[in-house]
C-alpha cells in the first residue's frame, strides 16, 4: 500500500492506495481509504502516531503493510514531526515532494523554489488526467489558480484569500455579525442578517473566482480546461460559469504520480532503521 498526505495550513488529507490483486507488482491504482484531519503544529509525534494507526485501524488497514509514504507540506514546521512520525510507527523513510524532486513538469515560474508543493502536485495530476492546457482551482485556506500550458509546463497562477478566511474577517471586524455555515443560499436578496451574509460570501466569491477564470481563460485560450479540487471545491464548482470538473481526489493522485514517477529512479531502501529496543517500547505503549 501506498500512503499519500496532503498537509494544508487547515486541514490534513490522508490516502491509502493499493494495487490490484491481480498486478501485485504493478502500479498503485485504487483509492483505499482516505481522511481529512485537522492540522495542528503542536501535536507530537507520539500524538500523530495515534492518530494514523487509529485511522488505519477504523478500516481494517495494516501500518505494516505500507510499502512507500509521499508527502506534499506547506506547513514547515510540521516536516520534522511528520518525517519521524513515518520513521517510527510505519518504518518507512517518507519522500516530501521539494525542490529536486522529479515532477516531469517544467516550472516556469521566476524562481521556482517559490511555487508551493501542492500547487505543483495538483498541476501534474490535472495534466496527467486532464491534458493542457488547463487550469487547476484549489479551495483551500488560499484559493490558488495554477495554470498549465499545453505542453505541461507550470506557467504560474494567482493566489487569492479563501472563502473561510473571507467569512472570518467578516465576524472578527464587524460588532455585531456572527459566524454562519458558508452555503448556497437559495436567493440573492438575503431577508435575514444570517441570509444576508450568506448570500454575500457565496456570490461574492463566486464572483472572484469566475472573474479570474474569465480573466485567465483570456490568456490561455477558451479550449482550456478547467478543473476544481478542495474542500469547498464542490459548492462554488456547482455555481461556477467556467469549472468544468470537480476532482476531489485530484492532490492525492498526482501524489500517487509523484511516487511512481520517482520510485522507478530511486536506488535507495525507503525502510527506516529499526527503532532501538527503548523507543519501540515507547512506540507501542503509545499506540
Amino acid at each position: 500500500m501506498l500512503l499519500v498526505l496532503d498537509v494544508g495550513n487547515t486541514n490534513t488529507v490522508l490516502g491509502v492506495f493499493t494495487r490490484s490483486a491481480s498486478d501485485a507488482g504493478g502500479k498503485y491504482e485504487k483509492l483505499a481509504a482516505n481522511w481529512r484531519v485537522t492540522t495542528r503544529a503542536a501535536q507530537t509525534i507520539d500524538e500523530y502516531g495515534v492518530l494514523f494507526r487509529n485511522l488505519f485501524s477504523m478500516e481494517g488497514l495494516e501500518p505494516k503493510d505500507i510499502g512507500g509514504i509521499v508527502i506534499s507540506s506547506v506547513v514547515p514546521p510540521l516536516d520534522s514531526t511528520l518525517r519521524r512520525v513515518c520513521e517510527r510507527y510505519f518504518e518507512r523513510k517518507p519522500l516530501f515532494i521539494e525542490p529536486g524532486v522529479k515532477t516531469g513538469m517544467p516550472v516556469l515560474y521566476d524562481n521556482p523554489a517559490e511555487v508551493g508543493a501542492d500547487r505543483i502536485v495538483n498541476s501534474v495530476a490535472a495534466f496527467e488526467k486532464n491534458g493542457g492546457p488547463c487550469i487547476v482551482v484549489d479551495f483551500g485556506t488560499a484559493t490558488t489558480f495554477d495554470c498549465v500550458t499545453a505542453k505541461g509546463e507550470y506557467q504560474g497562477g494567482v493566489i487569492s484569500p479563501g472563502i473561510g478566511i473571507s467569512a472570518d474577517a467578516l465576524f472578527t471586524r464587524t460588532a455585531r455579525l456572527q459566524r454562519v455555515d458558508i452555503r448556497k443560499p437559495s436567493r440573492v436578496i438575503g431577508t435575514t442578517t444570517v441570509g444576508s451574509m450568506q448570500s454575500g460570501l457565496y456570490y461574492g466569491y463566486l464572483g472572484l473566482v469566475d472573474g479570474i477564470l474569465e480573466r485567465l481563460l483570456g490568456e490561455l485560450g477558451e479550449d482550456t480546461k478547467v478543473i476544481a479540487t478542495g474542500g469547498l471545491a464542490t459548492l462554488i464548482g456547482s455555481g461556477s460559469k467556467y469549472i468544468q470538473n470537480v476532482d476531489e481526489f485530484l492532490t492525492l493522485e498526482g501524489l500517487r504520480i509523484l511516487w511512481e514517477r520517482n520510485a522507478s529512479d530511486s536506488k535507495t531502501d525507503d525502510r527506516a532503521p529499526k527503532p532501538r529496543s527503548g523507543n519501540a517500547s515507547r512506540s507501542k505503549a503509545s499506540s
